[in-house]
């Protein structure tokens, strides 16, 4: 029922279990494994005129905790995502050929009725 420390002294534990100082890749460990939020809100006013309001949110987890929670918006953003950025530019050739036909067939329509 001891906890020994970094520096070779003792300590009585709580729980009777032996403990093991914590080091930094432990506690980043915890962190990104349950995750962190940090909040806070800056204001200026003046004259009891609110001039601006800054809203600050920090989530600090892992890739797969953030993606549990269901925040995964680095998936969808093609400055950050090679997938995202072929998706996109899949989906502009497909809208620019679905608009080149609908030319054609306006085109076309022009054309035979005028005949």
């Amino acid at each position: 029922m001891t906890e020994v420390s970094a520096r070779g002294s003792s300590r009585p534990t709580r729980y009777g279990a032996p403990t093991q100082p914590a080091t930094l890749a432990d506690i980043l460990e915890r962190v990104l494994d349950k995750g962190i939020v940090i909040a806070g809100d800056i204001k200026v006013n003046l004259l009891d005129i609110e001039l601006l309001t800054v809203k600050i949110r920090l989530l600090v987890a892992s890739v797969d905790k953030a993606a549990e929670m269901g925040i995964d918006w680095w998936r969808d953003d093609p400055s950050l995502s090679s997938s995202a950025r072929e998706d996109g530019s899949r989906k502009l050739e497909r809208e620019n050929e679905r608009l080149r036909r609908q030319v054609e067939e306006l085109e076309a329509q022009r054309d035979g009725g005028d005949g």
